[in-house]
């Protein structure tokens, strides 16, 4: 295989490369060089002109060992192919232009991965050379151009089809390459950010190591800092509000900063005074200039948080120093900031600026107060309850509410025959000696001074003065959040409710703070504060008919109330006041409560207030409250039900003649009582009838499912088989408050948690859902069965329940013995191991 293979090849004709083509003689450009060089050797010209051309044309082509005519049909065969080829190549239109060598040129790779290599133009010929060269030149020259002219004339027409393509070609490349250029330069954006960004933060840390080290030294990089500020990335702009926040908090003196004189600057101090001089003047400069920022920031939602908890971050750290307002003015601006977050943030700053008070000798704390004072009058309080239930945490001398007359009434009177003396007569002093003690007085005096405003321990004088200006401002907050409550139950147009609680978002916080501070409230203003509280309370005059318009909920209507008793007990010696329609209004109060929609820990606040606390109650009111106490808790939950009996016992034990209405007569209790029968729908406990009526409720209540609920019942009526003068062992000696709050969060804790049921669970539950049926549905299906039918139905009921019940105890009892039967296996496995054990050591030892 292998020679036959070798021989065919062999015998396979090969043909000599193709000559170049003939070359005009017109068509050839001979240099002077070439002239030159040929009149020098003419002898070897006419040797290559003596030669035979065709024999040299024969002999290279010819195939040596083959037919010549075989030879001849392979030629011929080969320019067939060869035009053939030529015919099915697609036609150059660039005929104008010539590709460069790719030696000299470089290739450009398209986005396809095509190599494209350079293409130089011919260069034209002028009509400016023909002028210079000669005569028979310019006709040869003329000749050509004419007929290079009508061949271009006739390639355009063929070239006019195919030129639309090549410019959509080339506008397509041109956008591809567009959107690579940009792709490429969001890329090269993108990385100069992130090293920008790593840039900075790198330069942030070093400033703010070295400014942490020697601040004195390196104040003025607090200016680098604040350009950085000012930069286009907000990632830096946070960044760096951080690190001058950090700074500041370091460098801050604990003084306050004061302004020089124009005497102080003109006098020559040393090198060390200049030195500080200048290191609070730049520390001050660039501390307005950091607040400025945070101030203009805090517009801009971007960096509103970071601004406010910059501004709260320095006032809470060094309130006592310079600037002080502008950041209180906007810290207490955002105390109803829509944001939770902010407001929190306010809110708790503000606080701790109140309990906080020797950092700032009190100062800050009248500031805030005004502020916020403003802030509710300017905002026709219409702000979040938050702004104003910081006041809560001020704190007063209890003595701050008397006058000064009776502090010096109070005081020890001096002996009489002391101020009966007379006083020994000064010696008269000469001029100078005089104007020295003048001189040491006020020196003494600008001494004193200065030792004030740098020591934050401050006189009792201006304690009590301090005080007292922010006292008054809060009082002034509170009387106009009530006259702005009472115009807008008084008016009946349209109210812009602010919150969900309704259109006085304030008036629960300030009825809260002015009980808490209703000791201190100055006895001209009791009986207009009682009035109004008793008009925003709701209370309505049965005998006049005259009904007041009420926009208050039931929690804030009973916090009216309890503000009011408040309000009476603090000034019982000088205030005269009747507060039976406080009574009244809680009377009907108790009937209006909703433990889904009011606050239960107010309603047991005022039954504390109210019939806890104080003095004894009339007979005939209490037993009314008595009766309405037991219906209240037959109708509501265990916590409020807890904190109705205890009131109610207490009532009961105060007065032992209601006891009667624990007697289970048929006719009722055994007083009597200006209303024969008892009235459960009474406006007043007067006309209620109470003592006719009978504590049924409490045999019930002995049945609550709560169990503190229902021994207290229980307890109760145990007072009927004891003596008037006689009380019941009490269970809890927590008041209806204290009860309410325990009560409340053993069900809070006693809530199973949530558990996230799988998806197979669910789908299982939805069809098994409680459906509720309408009224008419239920009378259009037949459910009507006998007497004995459904006493049948609930005794195979319930005895499906006790097998079920037997079942359950059955299997507790067979899961106890199989565990102890597995617990005694374990233990002989365990007792067989040891056994074992023993044994190979001694088989060891042996």
């Amino acid at each position: 295989m292998g020679k036959s293979s070798s021989k065919k090849k062999k015998d396979k004709v090969i043909l000599p490369p193709q000559l170049p083509p003939e070359v005009d003689d017109d068509d050839v450009v001979v240099s002077d060089e070439d002239v030159e060089f040929f009149r020098g050797n003419e002898g070897h010209a006419r040797a290559l002109a003596t030669l035979d051309r065709k024999s040299i044309d024969s002999y290279v082509t010819r195939v040596a060992h083959h037919d010549e005519d075989e030879v001849e049909r392979l030629y011929e065969e080969r320019e067939r192919r060869r035009k053939a080829v030529e015919a099915l190549r697609p036609k150059n239109h660039d005929d104008d232009d010539f590709e460069v060598d790719r030696v000299d040129a470089l290739p450009v790779k398209t986005l396809q991965g095509e190599l494209v290599y350079n293409n130089a133009k011919k260069a034209r010929f002028d009509d400016s050379s023909n002028n210079v060269e000669s005569k028979s030149e310019d006709k040869v020259g003329n000749s050509k151009q004419t007929i290079q002219k009508g061949e271009r004339k006739e390639k355009s027409k063929s070239k006019k089809g195919d030129g639309k393509l090549q410019n959509v070609q080339a506008q397509t490349e041109a956008s591809n390459g567009k959107l690579q250029s940009k792709v490429l330069e969001e890329v090269k954006e993108e990385l100069s950010a992130e090293e920008l960004f790593e840039k900075k933060k790198a330069q942030l840390a070093e400033i703010g190591m070295s400014m942490l080290e020697d601040p004195e030294s390196h104040i003025r990089s607090l200016n680098d800092m604040l350009n950085i500020c000012n930069d286009k990335d907000q990632k830096v702009v946070k960044l760096s509000l951080m690190s001058l926040l950090a700074v500041f908090r370091d460098i801050i003196p604990s003084y306050r900063i004061r302004q020089l004189t124009e005497k102080e600057l003109t006098v020559e101090v040393s090198k060390d005074v200049k030195k500080m001089r200048y290191y609070e003047y730049t520390l001050l400069r660039s501390y307005k200039a950091y607040l400025q920022k945070l101030i203009s920031l805090e517009k801009q939602p971007n960096f509103s948080a970071l601004a406010v908890r910059c501004m709260c971050t320095l006032l809470d750290t060094a309130p006592h120093f310079n600037f002080r307002e502008s950041i209180l003015a906007s810290v207490a601006r955002n105390l109803s900031s829509p944001d939770d977050a902010v407001r929190k943030m306010c809110c708790e700053t503000i606080r701790s600026l109140f309990v906080d008070e020797g950092k700032h000798r009190g100062e800050a704390t009248v500031e805030a107060v005004r502020l916020i004072a403003d802030h509710v009058k300017l905002n026709d309080c219409q702000l979040h309850p938050d702004s104003i239930e910081v006041f809560l945490s001020l704190r007063f001398d209890d003595d701050l509410g008397k006058d000064d007359t009776e502090e010096e009434k109070g005081k020890p009177k001096k002996n009489k025959r002391r101020q009966n003396q007379e006083v020994p007569k000064k010696l008269p002093v000469s001029d100078n000696k005089k104007a020295k003690q003048e001189l040491i007085s006020k020196a003494r005096e600008e001494v004193d001074a200065e030792l004030r405003s740098v020591s934050f321990t401050l006189d009792p004088k201006e304690r009590r003065r301090i005080q007292k200006e922010a006292l008054s401002a809060l009082f002034e907050t509170y009387f106009r959040i009530l006259k702005h409550s009472m115009s807008i139950s008084n008016s009946r147009g349209k109210v812009i409710n602010v919150s969900p609680d309704g259109s006085h978002p304030l008036l629960a916080p300030c009825l809260e703070g002015l009980g808490k501070f209703s000791h201190l409230i100055d006895l001209d203003f009791m009986g207009e504060l009682v009035a109004c509280l008793k008009k925003l309370s709701g209370y309505t005059d049965h005998h006049s008919g005259t009904v007041h318009d009420n926009t208050l909920s039931v929690s804030e209507r009973l916090q009216c109330c309890i503000v009011a008793f408040k309000v009476w007990r603090s000034n019982l010696e000088a205030l005269n006041v009747d507060l039976q329609d406080f009574f009244v209004q809680l009377f009907n109060l108790i009937l209006e409560y909703r433990p889904d929609r009011d606050r239960g820990e107010v309603l047991a606040d005022a039954l504390k207030t109210l019939l806890w606390e104080g003095k004894q109650q009339d007979m005939i009111r209490a037993a009314a409250f008595i009766k309405r106490l037991a219906t209240f808790a037959l109708s509501f939950g265990s916590a409020e039900a807890m904190a109705a009996l205890i009131t109610l016992k207490h009532l009961l034990q105060k007065n032992s003649k209601c006891r009667n209405m624990l007697e289970n007569d048929s006719g009722g209790g055994s007083l009597s009582c200006l209303v024969a029968k008892y009235d459960p729908e009474a406006k007043d406990p007067y006309l209620s009838g109470a003592l006719a009526s009978v504590l049924w409720e409490l045999s019930l209540l002995q049945k609550h499912y709560d169990s503190s609920v229902s021994s207290m019942a229980s307890n109760i009526l145990s007072m009927a088989n004891l003596n008037p003068t006689q009380n019941p062992v009490p269970i809890s000696n927590a008041n209806p408050l204290e009860a309410y709050r325990d009560l409340s969060m053993e069900r809070k804790l006693s809530k199973p948690a949530n558990k996230l049921l799988p998806l197979n669970c669910r789908k299982k539950r939805r069809g098994k859902e409680f459906v509720a049926l309408s009224p008419a549905a239920l009378e259009g299906s037949d459910c009507v069965a006998g007497g004995d039918e459904l006493k049948e139905k609930l005794k195979n009921h319930f005895a499906v329940l006790r097998g079920i019940s037997e079942n359950e105890r059955l299997r507790a009892e067979l899961n106890h013995t199989l565990s102890s039967i597995n617990l005694y296996k374990e233990y002989k496995k365990q007792k067989k191991s040891r056994k074992s054990k023993a044994v190979k050591k001694k088989v060891s030892r042996a």
